[in-house]
């Protein structure tokens, strides 16, 4: 990619709560931000709806996307699903980079921003926890929305999800190997946020 003003790579699993950091990353330094995870679930949502997964990866408009009817545990698990698919990916690929580069100095989100999308980013972070503290915290995400769901069936739908995101051919979920690991299993999202931004302004300042 070409050299941007600062770019900053924020991957991990889900409910590890890279999406809350990423936005207060973003506010804290007034950098644009993209969680590239609602682009494989608005594709997952059209292909739950009957279309073709690589036809609504082209013809996305991040504009329409309703955030709420993107959160549901089936689309989640249909985003999952399309993300595996190499022509999806790399539809969406470019979608990812052109914001980037547009965006001047951006944090983008996702499974595969600082191996992939931007392996040149200038700050990298990978934000992990354990299987069971996310699955509580997504089970207690849905169910405060009103969502019909049990804590099993979560845990059992974020390690399915690990295990398609990990073993997927393309472009798999891993942490580049300069990023920097936060493990927030028995961090509050205050302390979370706080070691992501004193990461971020220490490669700044470096």
């Amino acid at each position: 990619m070409t050299k941007r003003s600062f770019c900053v790579a924020i991957d991990g699993p889900a409910a590890a709560g890279k999406g809350t950091i990423s936005k207060a990353v973003a506010a804290h330094f007034g950098f644009a931000h993209l969680d590239t995870g609602l682009l494989y679930r608005a594709v997952g949502a059209g292909v739950l709806a009957g279309g073709d997964a690589v036809t609504v990866a082209k013809t996305l408009d991040p504009a329409q996307f309703d955030q709420d009817s993107l959160r549901t545990p089936e689309v989640a698990q249909a985003a999952s699903r399309v993300a595996v698919d190499p022509d999806v990916r790399s539809a969406l690929l470019q979608f990812q980079r052109d914001f980037a580069e547009k965006a001047g100095c951006a944090v983008l989100d996702g499974r595969d921003i600082g191996t992939v999308v931007a392996p040149a980013a200038d700050a990298k972070l990978f934000i992990t926890a354990s299987a069971d503290v996310r699955a509580q915290r997504r089970f207690l995400e849905l169910s405060g929305k009103g969502m019909d769901v049990t804590l099993e069936g979560v845990l059992a739908d974020v390690k399915a999800r690990d295990a398609r995101d990990r073993s997927r051919e393309a472009a798999p979920l891993v942490a580049a190997k300069d990023a920097v690991l936060i493990d927030t299993s028995e961090l509050s999202i205050e302390q979370a946020i706080g070691q992501a931004i004193a990461a971020i302004e220490k490669i700044k300042g470096a």
